[in-house]
């Protein structure tokens, strides 16, 4: 039996509770795995932190309290693709290659930013901003801000897969891909550190410094992982002015 038919063939409470394990292990493996990345990058001296001000004395709590509210959400939400495939209003590819796979996988990461964007840019409207305050109320970002979000936000951000399930038959790993690469890219931006220094505020490998400067300055920096929907829609952010350095005296010593 493969993947997509166990799947298929689960119970709504089986699918909750599956969804439930699942991104909670995606969000303890993002959230422990990158803090040690990080570490062992800094103490060799590889890239740098970029926000070296303490965080707030109850930051992490409160980030694990709502991360713990959207982990509720996403795992609950998984009866929705659940239902469309009990309905018929989605199907899983029969038998996908995997030239098939790999090809969706990519379609769906580029798609995976489009909704980002626009889901992003309407959190900061004056309509749903109420919404996105939670998440910035980490202004020092760390690995543990990934899921910290308002659930409101948090349903907005986890229907990603929904639309591409209705006009497109996919296989069931490509789809199962989605939330990993998604929490992966997540960890990095809420990292607090630049792991390439040296490569442009556009290049991929950037996403970090872009996502650090979305929190130290909201208005711009709306996508993801590329920086590309910011680019066509000219909603870069503004790069943070370069702190002077202290000037020296020029007394001389008595």
């Amino acid at each position: 039996m493969t993947a997509a038919q166990v799947f298929t063939n689960l119970s709504a409470w089986q699918v909750i509770a599956w969804g439930l394990l699942f991104f909670t292990a995606l969000y303890l493996a993002g959230g422990f795995g990158m803090t040690a990345l990080t570490r062992f990058l800094q103490r060799y001296g590889i890239g740098k932190v970029l926000d070296t001000r303490p965080l707030k004395p109850d930051q992490l709590q409160r980030e694990w309290r709502q991360s713990f509210h959207s982990i509720l959400i996403f795992g609950l939400g998984m009866i929705v693709p659940w239902g469309f495939v009990q309905l018929g209003w989605a199907r899983f590819a029969a038998n996908p290659s995997a030239w098939q796979i790999a090809i969706e996988i990519w379609g769906l990461l580029i798609w995976n930013d489009v909704h980002f964007w626009i889901n992003h840019r309407l959190l900061h409207t004056r309509w749903f901003k109420r919404f996105h305050g939670d998440h910035h109320r980490s202004v020092v970002v760390t690995p543990w801000s990934t899921y910290s979000f308002h659930p409101v936000e948090a349903m907005m951000m986890g229907n990603v897969i929904l639309l591409p399930m209705v006009v497109h038959d996919f296989a069931f790993w490509s789809l199962a891909s989605v939330p990993v690469f998604s929490l992966v890219l997540n960890a990095i931006g809420h990292s607090n550190y630049d792991f390439f220094p040296a490569v442009g505020p556009r290049h991929p490998l950037a996403a970090s410094r872009r996502h650090h400067l979305h929190h130290a300055r909201p208005a711009g920096n709306y996508g993801f992982a590329f920086a590309f929907m910011d680019r066509w829609l000219r909603s870069e952010a503004d790069p943070l002015p370069v702190r002077p350095a202290p000037a020296r005296s020029t007394h001389s010593a008595p």
